[in-house]
Order: structure tokens, then sequence, then C-alpha cells
């Protein structure tokens, strides 16, 4: 059995104009720097057993900043970075209805089955995120431990885990707020039983 505390990294730059933002390494803002700190405030009591984070920066930093005051190193997984969205990386939804309607439809219609032009197969990514996770409990039987990656890949990774279908991550899990907690518990051969002991809760409210 293993606990896994998934956390969406702190506010980015791209966060008040709501840019979407995959595969490029954007900064923190102050605000998003002071929900890594609230984090760190809920790792230090957390009883943590390690600390894991997607290979980019705005979740590195988060994650570096919990480490901290867990007394933990940050170890690092590629494939727990963020859905790529190909041209729709750094803009808003208005922008791609402007530059591609019938794709931006196609996307808000099915986001599953119709990934935004030049982008990552939502498939592959929420596979690839789910045996990221399967690893770290391997490596850490009987633990609770700290992910921090990013809002879609989390949610395709909860939808893959829970058995529902892809395309409605969207619908299901229409909001994963900044540094707020979504724990997992895994257990039985290959962590292949998955119970969802909370999701997207403030900090404060949890223990």
């Amino acid at each position: 059995m293993t606990d896994l505390v998934l956390v969406r990294h702190g506010e980015t730059v791209w966060h008040a104009e709501n840019r979407y933002a995959g595969i490029s390494d954007i900064e923190l803002t102050p605000r998003g720097h002071d929900q890594a700190a609230l984090l760190a405030g809920w790792a230090e009591q957390a009883g943590l057993d390690a600390v894991w984070a997607s290979t980019l920066g705005r979740a590195r930093s988060t994650a570096e900043t919990a480490a901290a005051k867990a007394g933990l190193p940050v170890r690092t997984d590629a494939r727990l970075r963020e859905l790529d969205f190909g041209q729709g990386d750094g803009l808003t939804s208005a922008e791609m209805k402007a530059r591609f309607p019938e794709a931006r439809a196609a996307f808000e219609a099915d986001p599953a089955a119709h990934p935004l032009p030049g982008g990552e197969d939502p498939y592959a990514a929420a596979a690839r995120f789910v045996a990221a996770l399967r690893d770290i409990c391997a490596a850490h039987p009987e633990a609770r431990v700290l992910v921090v990656a990013h809002t879609t890949a989390i949610r395709l990774a909860l939808c893959r885990l829970i058995g529902v279908p892809l395309g409605e991550y969207r619908r299901l899990f229409p909001r994963l707020d900044n540094c707020a907690l979504t724990e997992l518990r895994l257990t039985g051969p290959d962590a292949g039983q998955v119970a969802m002991l909370q999701y997207n809760s403030p900090i404060g409210a949890v223990r």
C-alpha cells in the first residue's frame, strides 16, 4: 500500500490569462511561491516518506520548497511532465478558437480523441504518467509520497486509474487548484487497486 498525494504546482505567470502551459518551462508568480510555502508547511507535518516531481521547473521549484521543510530530497521523473499542447501551448482558449476553430471545437467535444494540433496523444500521456506513479509505489511500499506535477496530466491519470473514459477528464475534474491536495491509495499487485482519499482539497482543510 502506498498513499500518493498528487499536487499541481504553484501559480505561474500564465495563470492570470489562463494560457495553456504544457511543456514550456515557465516561472512561478510571487503568489505561486507563497502557495509553495503553504504546501511546505503542510509537508513538514504530513509524515511524508518521499517527494517526487516533474522535471519542469514550475513543478520542481514547488516540490523543492516542500521537500526542504520535510527534510527530504526531491526526485524527478520526466514521465510526470505536463501534456504537450502542441500549437496550443502558450495560447488562451479564445486565441485557439481564432487560429484553429475546428480543431478547438473538436478538442472541446472530446479532448482525448482530438488533442490540440501538434499536441501529445492524451492516451500516451496518461499511460506514461500512471507508469511513473506505479514505479514510485514500487520504490516506496507502505509509504506516503508527495508528487508535484501538472493539472491535465494529473486529471488524465485519475481517469485512467479509476476506470473512466479519458475524454471525460475536463467534465469530471473541471478544476485542479494550485497546491491543493489529491490523495490516492494504491494497493495490490502492481498497485492495481486504487482508492481516492481526497480530491482538490485546500491546504488547511486536511491532515
